[in-house]
């Protein structure tokens, strides 16, 4: 028995690196799509009025996505519909997935119809900074926006199913169709509508994104799924764990979901620019956080959950799967945050600078994006760290973590916004990158929290210093050459620039890396017969 469950155990190690890439090449997809959504509405937006009505009001039906979507489905439905297959009781998993997915359904509809009938008390919630026109455009939208995110939610229990299939490219390049759909409304109605009009047709586009991205996932679920059987009254003990997962998770969402929407009070109460300044710095701070950080934990959690043994022997297994998807996500958020940190004016200049976007609004949301990358590794890695909890059925202990620091980013990041800018002499809407260094601070405590408690759980986890030095030395030195080519270059467009910019920097990283030896650019190197001869060259002592 114990040799069969190394076996699995082996291949599912093996076949750790294909599930990660398969989720982080639909992020990919899905992150490019929302990159050119975003840009296509930053050229007819700018950071104006009617940018920070459509921002502001998209977070309130958001909320019901987030509280009930991919992030508390995976903690609380995939651990045990995962291991049901794992056990090939493939009727009571079914049972166990309609009866979710019925009940998903009741409570988002009940939410929904709240939602829209209570806008008016939500924007002054959420947004009491907005007033006059800017806050009726932002109730118009919440009110076309709700039904969409119920959408959303039942989009995720897909992705709940098709990942604990091992299915995950699709669930993660779906929403590439949500993307497209309200690019396609801005640019067709972009010229012949106001503003405040234009920002009512995105809307309604991302409601019609909504349902599509719903519809393409639904017949393969279907397929995968034969005995589901949808009902509200299939109690078993299964559908009890995941509902008794569900609620602690739920108000582990809600609290950061909370930091979320007081980020979005202060911000409008700040100047015009800053709700719309922190919600362009925050989708570029997400790529690579889902390209390299969630494609590991969702990759990793449906295999974590089917972990089978004594006590002993999962708590190996999943600090050997722990240790190595760490591992995977410093090699690619360091370099991300050092390039935020000293070359985030160029990437986002080559993103947005288009129309009303301007060369001084890339500085400005370079300014926020740096507050936010000083604590990106560590919230990057904190993921892998809660699914782990996720994995061994305990959904409290990140509930508690994130309390901690939801409350100690909510203290700074007030006092940050709103005193700090006047103290400093600064213009007041800087404010907001206050605000996100206080988030960043608040996430290296809650990694800090995460592991130690993991540690007396599994035994010793985390990163060799070694490889920490090597990776931040490489990223370091690759950014000062970056730094050094933006200097030599005329002005130009800034797309071009970035490349000439960014370029040499990730190539040299890649090459340092290559020679301090990292297992992680080793085993990329491998995979490609030509670069691994190359590199074997390189690597081979000269004949005197």
């Amino acid at each position: 028995m114990n040799r069969e469950n190394t076996e699995k155990r082996s291949a599912g190690k093996s076949n750790s690196s294909h599930s990660a890439f398969l989720v982080g090449t639909g992020i990919l997809f899905s992150r490019l799509a929302g990159l050119v959504r975003d840009r296509v509405f930053a050229h007819f937006f700018g950071n104006s009025d009617a940018a920070d009505a459509f921002r502001g009001a998209f977070r309130i039906p958001n909320l019901l996505q987030n509280l009930f979507g991919e992030g508390v489905l995976s903690a609380s439905f995939i651990p045990v519909y995962s291991q049901l297959l794992a056990k090939k009781e493939e009727e009571e998993a079914g049972k166990v997935a309609g009866a979710i997915a019925a009940i998903l359904s009741l409570v988002v509809s009940v939410l929904v119809v709240f939602g829209i009938t209570f806008t008016p008390l939500l924007i002054d919630l959420i947004t009491p900074g907005f007033q006059g026109s800017k806050q009726e455009l932002a109730i118009q939208l919440v009110r076309i926006l709700f039904p969409g995110s119920g959408l959303l939610v039942l989009s995720a229990w897909c992705l709940g199913i098709l990942n604990s299939h091992r299915r995950f490219f699709l669930s993660y390049a779906a929403p590439v169709i949500w993307n497209a759909i309200i690019i396609v409304a801005l640019i067709g109605f972009g010229t012949r509508q106001t503003q405040f009009d234009l920002a009512a047709t995105a809307a309604w586009g991302s409601v019609a994104g909504s349902l599509l991205q719903l519809i393409v996932q639904l017949p393969v679920v279907l397929k995968l799924c034969r005995r589901i059987s949808f009902s509200l009254f299939h109690r078993s003990q299964d559908v009890l764990t995941v509902i008794r997962n569900f609620v602690p998770v739920f108000f582990s969402r809600g609290v950061t979901q909370i930091s979320a929407y007081i980020d979005s009070l202060i911000s409008s109460l700040l100047p015009t620019g800053a709700l719309a300044g922190l919600s362009y710095a925050q989708t570029l701070y997400i790529l690579p956080v889902s390209l390299f950080g969630m494609s590991v934990s969702a990759s990793e959690l449906p295999a974590m959950s089917s972990a089978l043994g004594n006590e002993r022997e999962v708590a190996r297994y999943l600090r050997q799967r722990l240790n190595s998807g760490l591992r995977q996500i410093a090699f690619f958020i360091i370099p991300s945050t050092v390039a935020f940190l000293t070359l985030g004016d160029i990437i986002t200049a080559a993103i947005y600078q288009s129309g009303r976007f301007t060369g001084e609004d890339a500085v400005f949301v370079w300014g926020i994006l740096a507050g936010s990358a000083l604590g990106m590794l560590a919230a990057t890695l904190g993921r892998l760290y809660s699914s782990t909890y996720y994995a061994l059925r305990d959904t409290r202990t990140p509930l508690y973590f994130a309390l901690i620091r939801v409350f100690l980013s909510t203290g700074l990041g007030f006092y940050a916004a709103i005193y700090l800018p006047s103290q400093l002499n600064f213009n007041p809407r800087w404010g907001v990158a206050g605000l996100t260094f206080a988030s960043g601070l608040a996430a290296l405590l809650e990694y800090w929290l995460l592991r130690q408690t993991m540690i007396r759980r599994i035994g010793e986890t985390g990163l060799p210093w070694g490889l920490v030095f090597q990776l931040w030395g490489a990223a370091a030195i690759s950014a000062a050459a970056g730094w050094g080519v933006k200097l030599a270059t005329v002005p130009m467009h800034p797309i071009p620039r970035a490349l000439l910019v960014l370029g040499p920097f990730v190539l040299l990283y890649f090459v340092l890396t290559l020679l301090f030896k990292v297992p992680e650019v080793q085993s990329m190197v491998a995979k490609f017969p030509s670069a691994q001869t190359l590199l074997k060259n390189f690597s081979r002592p000269k004949e005197k």
